[in-house]
């Protein structure tokens, strides 16, 4: 009897297995869905910015270059990986749900909740040029991370930087300068 119910439980824990390796590998395919590419920058089917990851592990310059972005602006608050801290909540688990509107919205203009026992605010970084001009890229890298198709190490194999990126900045960086 001690036998068949091992194989039994072998059976279950190896069936339980595999469907959680069919979820997440299902998961991971319908969030990793670039369906367009523009100049070296992917969106998904809903036309939001999105990361790709070419096999090997190579990630595009802007999921890349989000990276480099979230650890010059946001990871003292958020957390080296954006799993929180003392002082800021964890981005990956609403980062899951949230729309790209929604990030722009909160980054821009800032976020205060009220609790019992806690008041947070994040102030507005809409005035960050830092930021706002590279506000998809650190979106994309995130939501890499909260997808999982991301470690927390930077992601040193990337693809070069698009002369469109290089264009899109300078214009950016333009366009937030004060005119005399």
């Amino acid at each position: 009897m001690g036998a068949t119910m091992h194989r039994v439980g072998v059976h279950r824990w190896r069936a339980a297995r595999a469907l959680i390796l069919i979820a997440c590998w299902v998961t991971f395919q319908a969030a990793a869905q670039a369906v367009r590419d523009e100049d070296g920058r992917y969106y998904a089917e809903n036309g939001e910015p999105t990361y790709h990851i070419a096999q090997g592990g190579q990630v595009d310059w802007y999921t890349f270059n989000g990276y480099r972005r979230y650890h010059a602006a946001c990871h003292m608050c958020h957390g080296p990986s954006g799993e929180g801290s003392m002082i800021a909540p964890p981005l990956l688990a609403p980062l899951k749900a949230m729309d790209y509107a929604g990030f722009q919205d909160i980054v821009i203009h800032g976020l205060r909740t009220v609790g019992p026992a806690q008041q947070r605010v994040m102030r507005a970084m809409g005035e960050d040029q830092n930021v706002v001009c590279n506000l998809p890229d650190i979106f994309v890298y995130l939501k890499a991370r909260a997808d999982g198709a991301l470690g927390q190490l930077r992601p040193d194999n990337h693809q070069p930087k698009p002369a469109a990126a290089a264009l899109n900045e300078a214009a950016c960086r333009e366009a937030s300068r004060p005119r005399r």
